[in-house]
């Protein structure tokens, strides 16, 4: 049995029952069921676990130290388990310098790449720069002519201010004669005084030369001695004629442009250099490495941005975010809202304002451009009169103004304050660096280039593009080039073709990973499993198809079987339908949710999941069970909000509407811009205008509508909060209500406990010996750490006293292990709290515990907890709420049920905007505004709006294709026609 299958025994882990479950091997399993059912705790916290756990006990106690040890699952064993690797979606880095190159390990080729095929070209001359040894040199000077003259020159001093006389005299004294100064030459003792104001040119004479005979040995001798004298340059001048093949350049000697065309070396000299060295600016690059092309390293990193290729400063837009105010009625935020408010600010722009003849109760649109420079930017260090009243006298400062970006930009540099730090950061935005506009890299690394383009260059390429380049690569090289570099574009190539293949050509190579949605990072993990080629291991995989469209799952899934067919064990937990009838074997997870879940309803292949009783996901799978199409589409309020000409990211030139009062789904393929248009521009100008937000929305023109609205919510999948203190109770709001209703029973009242008393927060209520953390971490070095529940509380967090406080017989360390839907009976008395537990349970997380860690919360769980706080709000119906990806984690039961609670939003009045791809949504929308065609660099476009019905029977439209099959009355047979054959067409 071990052999062919996995085989779990009796696995408790979270809320699984004892399950016994035999996985075959070397197939691509797919887990599924009801949110919380228990796939995760199956697949992660049991089969990955053990399986990652027993590898690395293989390994030597001192390797263990620097591992990830994993702790040892509730089971009682589980056989036929390979070496496994977890591809999740919390996988991507932060870090601003990790990127899509980085994290795919193709920059690392393309580092080695450019260190060893890139040829250095001087920015002053644009010609290539290239270090020659001493025999290069000698045979060079051998190739010319017999019989031609020439001088050997040491270029000691070049373009620099000076007398010199001192260095003259130490030249004099070493041996040599003549030097040749700004042209011309002298004996060292007749040379001529120097004017110390202006730069010279000179040059020591080494050697005077004939070409011919056996002049090797002499004229290496003489190169090596001008080779030390100037630091590796040399020159040799012909004292007749010009260089042979440099006629044209004698010709254009007096060209205005000359130095333009990097013909600033005259006509009969000849430039040798021993490292890499521009002749003519002096630009040196002492070695080509890799690591001179890593903006991670000082060798290589941008010396303004340190290799971050922005930098954070104060924005115009952030100072001053609403262009209607006047800076009397506070245009000027920073200024305006000084804590402690400050009248010093209000009498500089007073007196600025008399100074310039323009109004303070002036709108901030209406004054003149040059006003409104010297408020944020000074006055350049003219001076103007700034009159100061302090108590009833008044005084007059006669002095330059910084500006108020200017005195922020002061007040950054000199407080010591983390906080005011924190203050003044609200109003500074990133901006490409200055100096390498956004590359990252020193001037040395970008004057390397290969094909006539540095690898700054290759990186802002898409996937798809970077592979045509990288394809084209060797029709520009040399023989000895192509042999070098072959082994390594083999490398790149693989790479960016496995990224192609799962759907991410419209990424570009230098995106950071810290933007990317967790669909994206997990399918950039995914291409460098397969790129490595390894066969007999369990993979685990947390749902690859998040943020894919249904076009591009059929290349994820193509991607899946190929990791099977090398030999390995897939095992994917996943609810989208194409992926389960993929699948070879099904493990349905049920039958409901946490408590109620932990058991394996159903198992198989397709077709014995299809005949399973009880089993939630075969009702659907077979259509007893559907979200339905609704009977009629909402018109709306007969408003409409409009996004003007947006260019944000890959947009080109979007001008869209959103009908309010509907429910609006914004579609298209992975990378067509939807999140470009709906948060980067859409919300963050509605955020700015109706919530007063400090953000930068993406570039366009305006936003029409507005005024029909009261408020913008965005409800995103970001966690709710990053330490194990935080919960869904702490984020909702009611565990304040909690404990105040605690801090209120007649026991409580009798000892004088304050809600405080019942913070596991706080010193007074909770048990000091875990300091309310329940469990105590012992670091066990080599071994994994070991959480021991904490044997004074026993994981109650609380301290004996305060557990002696009880409502209906449960402690409030009882009320926090209580699941949602238990506490909305418990708590049913009690409104505010009912109330606020009632919406988590019905966004569909009855499950969850009403004190679970915020860590332990996947991003759909923890989104859903967001959307449940908004909801339990008062609704004003005049709300836009903002939701992407909103099923992500979502079975189709839970999908059904929060369309339930989307849908009652807008029957409120409310206008909600999702960005989705699972049709199910799409299909029950009553606008729909899909971009593309494609992604990338060709989407970017409205393709189509309007009901799904209309959507559906656009050509263009990929997402219309695959929702057509489910409205009535809408076929589509047509093959689909891309944009190349519309235009054809026309």
């Amino acid at each position: 049995m071990s052999l062919t299958h996995i085989s779990v025994r009796g696995a408790r882990e979270h809320n699984l029952k004892g399950v016994d479950i035999d996985i075959p091997r070397d197939t691509l399993t797919v887990i599924t069921g009801l949110s919380g059912s228990g796939k995760s705790s199956l697949a992660f916290d049991t089969i990955y676990a053990e399986g990652q756990r027993r590898y690395v006990e293989s390994l030597s106690a001192y390797a263990r130290q620097f591992l990830e040890l994993m702790q040892k699952p509730d089971v009682d064993h589980i056989e036929g388990l390979s070496p496994a690797i977890s591809i999740e979606q919390k996988t991507t880095s932060r870090n601003p310098r990790s990127t899509v190159a980085t994290v795919t390990e193709i920059y690392d080729y393309m580092r080695l790449l450019w260190a060893r095929v890139g040829i250095p070209y001087s920015p002053a001359t644009g010609l290539p720069i290239s270090a020659q040894t001493v025999s290069q040199m000698v045979d060079r000077v051998l190739a010319l002519p017999e019989g031609t003259r020439l001088l050997l020159l040491a270029p000691v001093v070049r373009g620099r201010k000076g007398e010199y006389r001192k260095e003259l005299a130490e030249w004099q004294k070493a041996g040599f004669q003549r030097v040749r100064i700004d042209g011309e030459t002298h004996m060292i003792e007749d040379a001529p005084a120097l004017d110390k104001k202006y730069k010279h040119d000179i040059e020591v004479v080494v050697d005077r030369l004939v070409v011919g005979g056996d002049m090797a040995t002499r004229l290496a001798e003489s190169f090596e001695t001008a080779l030390k004298l100037a630091e590796g340059l040399a020159y040799v001048d012909l004292v007749d004629g010009v260089v042979p093949g440099r006629e044209d350049a004698a010709a254009d000697a007096g060209a205005p442009d000359q130095k333009l065309k990097g013909a600033g070396i005259p006509p009969n000299r000849i430039v040798f250099s021993e490292k890499f060295a521009c002749p003519v600016s002096g630009f040196t690059i002492a070695e080509i490495e890799p690591r001179l092309f890593s903006f991670n390293a000082p060798q290589g990193a941008c010396p303004a941005c340190d290799g971050l290729g922005e930098k954070l400063l104060f924005d115009e837009d952030l100072v001053v975010p609403n262009h209607a105010l006047s800076i009397k009625k506070g245009a000027v935020v920073p200024w305006a809202k000084s804590n402690p408010p400050s009248p010093y600010y209000m009498q500089v722009l007073g007196s600025l304002a008399r100074h310039f003849g323009f109004s303070l109760e002036t709108p901030w649109a209406d004054l003149a451009p040059e006003h409104r420079d010297a408020i944020l930017y000074g006055t350049k260090g003219k001076p103007v009169t700034l009159t100061f009243v302090d108590g009833r006298k008044s005084y007059d400062v006669k002095k330059p103004f910084e500006g108020v970006i200017g005195n922020l930009n002061r007040r950054m540099l000199s407080t010591e304050s983390a906080w005011m730090r924190e203050e003044l950061s609200k109003y500074q935005a990133s901006h490409p660096c200055e100096v390498c506009h956004g590359a990252r890299l020193k001037p040395e690394a970008l004057a390397v280039k290969i094909g006539g383009h540095d690898i700054a260059y290759a990186t802002h390429l898409s996937v798809v593009d970077a592979l045509a380049f990288f394809q084209a690569l060797p029709d520009t090289m040399t023989g000895q080039q192509k042999e070098i570099a072959e082994r390594i574009l083999k490398e790149i190539l693989e790479r960016l073709g496995f990224l192609n293949n799962v759907g991410l050509d419209y990424l570009n190579l230098d995106r950071t990973s810290g933007t990317l949605s967790g669909g994206e990072s997990q399918r950039i993990r995914l291409a460098s499993q397969i790129g490595s080629g390894l066969s007999g291991v369990l993979y685990v995989l947390d749902e690859p198809s998040i943020g894919l469209h249904q076009r591009d799952n059929d290349m994820l899934l193509k991607t899946l079987r190929r990791l099977r067919d090398l030999g390995n064990t897939v095992l994917v937990v996943e609810h989208d339908e194409d992926a389960i009838r993929t699948a070879d074997y099904v493990i349905d997870m049920g039958p409901g949710a946490g408590v109620h879940g932990g058991e394996i309803v159903a198992k198989g292949t397709l077709k014995q999941l299809l005949k399973a009783k009880g089993s939630v996901t075969a009702d659907y799978l077979n259509g007893t069970r559907e979200v339905p199409v609704p009977a009629k589409r909402r018109k709306g309020n007969g408003k409409k909000l409009t996004v003007h000409n947006a260019v944000a990211n890959n947009l080109t030139g979007v001008t869209a509407s959103i009908p309010l009062g509907t429910f609006t789904c914004v579609t298209g393929v992975s990378g067509s811009g939807k999140s470009s248009f709906t948060i980067d521009t859409l919300y963050a100008a509605a955020a700015r205008a109706l919530n007063g937000a400090r953000m930068l929305a993406g570039k366009h023109d305006k936003v029409t509508g507005l005024q029909h609205l009261d408020k913008v919510i965005d409800i995103d999948q970001s966690p709710i909060g990053r330490t194990p203190r935080s919960n869904p109770a702490t984020y909702t709001g009611s565990f304040t209500q909690i404990r105040d209703w605690f801090a209120g029973l007649p026991e409580a009242q009798a000892r004088g406990y304050k809600p405080g008393r019942f913070s596991f927060n706080v010193k007074g209520g909770r048990c000091e010996a875990c300091q309310g953390d329940g469990v105590l971490k012992i670091e066990m070095h080599f071994l994994p750490d070991v959480y021991v529940t904490c044997d004074v509380c026993h994981g109650a967090r609380y301290n004996r006293e305060t557990l002696e406080v009880k409502f209906k017989g449960k402690s409030i360390a009882d009320v926090l292990d209580m699941t949602v839907e238990d506490a909305v009976e418990f708590f049913k008395a009690v409104p505010s709290i009912r109330e606020k537990m009632a919406m988590l349970a019905e966004v569909g997380l009855g499950y969850v515990k009403v004190g679970q860690q915020a860590t332990t919360l996947s991003g759909g769980e923890a989104q859903r907890v967001k959307l449940a706080k908004e909801l339990s709000r008062r609704a004003t119906g005049q709300t836009l709420y903002i939701l992407d990806e909103p099923t992500t984690g979502l079975h189709f039961e839970d999908v059904r049920k929060l369309l339930e609670v989307l849908h009652a939003l807008v029957d409120q009045g409310n206008t909600v905007v999702v960005i989705e791809h699972n049709l199910d949504v799409i299909k029950t929308a009553d606008w729909v505004l899909d971009l593309g065609p494609e992604g990338g660099v060709k989407g970017g476009k409205v393709v189509a709006e309007g009901t799904p019905e209309d959507v559906a029977k656009e050509p263009r439209s990929f997402t219309g294709r695959y929702l057509a099959p489910l409205l009535k009355g809408v076929t589509k047979d047509e093959p689909i026609r891309t944009e190349a054959a519309v235009g054809a067409a026309e």
